[in-house]
């Protein structure tokens, strides 16, 4: 007969899908916030959800706890936080005095999210039964698209003049969604190596990074949205050279 007993957890096996579940309640606040008019501490929740989404993941091949139920449990997570979160945050600060387009675009930008999503799921399944790891993404990435998303917030708290007219911002929440559902080849992180004899360099430059995030945490923000921004060009001119060169042949 089969063992008919329950199958036993260790605690530490939950842990990764209690940090899914936490970025959730951080997106989720972060809208408390924005409704409430607090936007700092608003894109502040949003920030926090993009960190524990980028550690869940490796906290669970860490301790071999990954599952279908966790994989689910986090593109759903990142569909709330990257998507509905980050759009209603945008919208609630400077388009809500709008009368339609600002919802429109809302709804295309948390769309071409779920869109993102739902195409890497589909790629993710495909390099699995197949054995493989893609160098780069496809578009970009949902958690870079809400950082993207909400680079008009990080240079209005820094200087509040410059805040973007409503039109100018919608254009911006389209273009960010239009990135990422393109074919714009975007690097992955999970591909970057580093020699061993280099690796206290990394060290020390996140935590120089960590300490700028927690004394100008908006300063530094943009400055990486710019980085990734000149990456993403990069990108878009390397894949535009390609495509000419394959018309060639």
């Amino acid at each position: 007969m089969p063992d008919q007993r329950p199958r036993e957890l260790h605690l530490t096996q939950l842990l990764p899908n209690l940090m899914t579940i936490s970025a959730m309640c951080s997106g989720l606040t972060g809208i408390r916030f924005a409704v409430n008019g607090q936007f700092s501490w608003a894109v502040a929740m949003i920030l926090l959800a993009a960190v524990l989404d980028g550690l869940d993941g490796r906290v669970a091949r860490l301790l071999k706890s990954e599952s279908e139920m966790g994989a689910e449990l986090d593109s759903f997570v990142d569909f709330v936080n990257f998507g509905v979160a980050t759009g209603l945050v945008v919208y609630l600060w400077g388009l809500a005095g709008q009368q339609s387009g600002g919802w429109i675009a809302t709804l295309i930008y948390a769309s071409c999210c779920m869109l993102r999503l739902a195409r890497f799921n589909i790629g993710n399944r495909v390099e699995k039964a197949e054995g493989e790891t893609s160098a780069t993404f496809t578009g970009v990435p949902a958690p870079a698209g809400a950082m993207l998303a909400l680079l008009p917030l990080y240079a209005a708290f820094i200087w509040p003049e410059a805040k973007l007219p409503p039109f100018a911002l919608m254009l911006w929440l389209l273009l960010v969604g239009g990135l990422m559902i393109s074919r714009i080849p975007t690097p992955s992180f999970k591909s970057v190596t580093v020699l061993a004899e280099n690796v206290r360099f990394v060290v020390i430059g996140f935590v120089a990074m960590v300490a700028a995030l927690l004394t100008f945490p908006w300063q530094t923000m943009l400055l990486i949205d710019i980085a990734y921004i000149v990456v993403i060009l990069q990108s878009l001119w390397q894949f535009r050279k390609n495509r000419r060169g394959l018309r060639g042949l």
